[in-house]
């Protein structure tokens, strides 16, 4: 039972096609039950305490009228997608959010506006994992080259961009936009052949391989949960005359999935178990970075040399295989809401979203999500390549749970 947090409020807003895959009722009844919040509701005409989660947001009529509310959690992604687009309705209900947002900077937002737009934009994603990476210094981490391609510049020039940005054939061929039915269409590209199926604006990052094994990191708070997928089987580096694969990776990744684009048979080097230290290390610095507290992370591991790649990160997503998010959700909640007493003055650090900010990551806060690169000082050398120690075979049906001092302070040395 978690700790009674007296007179708190609470509101949420996700998609009824979220609160089915998710079975979200049963984290609001979850909460009733751990009296999370605590509120007086006027009922004919006589207030009666009760203990309830504050009732799903209408998004429709003004939040100032719904609230006040201490916690609000929300998938706004898809309406923040499309107001980017210029949509009016999203438009008009990001900005009613955005409203009181700006109107209530005591409430706590699980997660801010600003960082998920960060993490719909691939790009974005990747220049910022490539920065904080980089800031880690450890041999363990790699980030595969990269880069964005905003119009159709021909193949020649294609090819000089890729040279330019260190990618490689084979390489897969993403939507800038990390979210929708759309952004699990992905394209494996093996020769300039297939260059002319490219269709911009997308992202290009070379692939690697990594003995057809994914990683999905489940975050929540403090509390993170690694879950093996299957993913891409390996293959040979260099152009070759093979036709691009088209593939849907969200299919490719289902727990049962299987095929001969996941097939093991061509195994090579070794099959990686996924450091602990890593993980925790990345999952740290995407929160202070960036103020988050729910989201996913798809890690593989380099089949020659032990490291850790981050190839995408994702808000707020579907915690398949993760029996504990409701009760870490419900613990992450609790602390943030036990946490609003403790200020930046009183407790010597900054706060945002219960997470634990120096003042260098503070800086990295604003100009990580702003796009300011001057607080950034990286390393002239780069990632470093280097021996991967106590690192061994993984076992079968692969899964972890951790919650672990996610909040622990941290020296992005910047």
């Amino acid at each position: 039972m978690q700790t009674f947090v007296k007179g708190k409020r609470v509101g949420y807003w996700l998609s009824e096609k979220k609160m089915k895959k998710l079975s979200f009722q049963s984290f609001v009844d979850l909460c009733s039950e751990a009296r999370v919040d605590k509120s007086e509701v006027k009922q004919h005409g006589n207030i009666f305490p009760h203990v309830l989660l504050r009732v799903k947001l209408d998004l429709s009529e003004p939040l100032e009228k719904q609230g006040p509310f201490d916690v609000i959690i929300h998938k706004l992604t898809d309406h923040i997608v499309d107001a980017d687009q210029n949509i009016t309705e999203s438009l008009r209900l990001v900005q009613g959010v955005q409203d009181y947002i700006d109107a209530h900077p005591e409430t706590v937002i699980l997660d801010p506006l600003p960082a998920i737009r960060t993490l719909l934009d691939r790009f974005k994603s990747y220049k910022l994992i490539h920065k904080l990476e980089d800031s880690m210094q450890d041999d363990r981490i790699f980030s595969p080259p990269f880069m964005v391609l905003q119009t159709d510049c021909g193949t020649q020039e294609t090819l000089e961009l890729l040279h330019k940005h260190g990618i490689t054939f084979p390489f897969i061929c993403k939507t800038q936009v990390a979210h929708g039915t759309n952004s699990h269409e992905m394209a494996i590209m093996f020769s300039e052949e297939d260059l002319k199926d490219i269709k911009p604006p997308c992202v290009l990052q070379s692939f690697i391989n990594h003995n057809a094994v994914l990683y999905k990191v489940f975050v929540v708070g403090e509390a993170y949960s690694v879950v093996q997928r299957p993913s891409i089987r390996n293959f040979p580096s260099g152009p070759t005359d093979r036709r691009a694969i088209s593939f849907n990776s969200h299919h490719v990744s289902k727990p049962e999935s299987s095929s001969h684009l996941t097939c093991r048979d061509n195994t090579e080097g070794q099959s990686w178990k996924p450091s602990h230290e890593v993980i925790q290390n990345i999952s740290r610095r995407l929160r202070q970075a960036l103020g988050i507290s729910l989201f996913g992370i798809d890690i593989i591991i380099n089949n020659q040399t032990g490291q850790h790649a981050v190839i995408d990160i994702n808000a707020f997503p579907g915690y398949e295989g993760v029996p504990e998010f409701f009760d870490d959700l419900l613990s992450h909640v609790t602390s943030v809401l036990q946490g609003q007493a403790c200020n930046g003055d009183a407790c010597g650090h900054l706060r945002v979203n219960g997470t634990a900010q120096s003042h260098s990551v503070a800086c990295v806060m604003h100009c990580g999500v702003m796009g300011n690169d001057s607080c950034w000082l990286i390393d002239s050398e780069g990632l470093k390549k280097g021996g991967h120690q106590d690192l061994t075979c993984i076992p079968p049906n692969f899964h972890q749970h951790t919650r672990s001092s996610l909040l622990a302070e941290a020296s992005l040395n910047v």
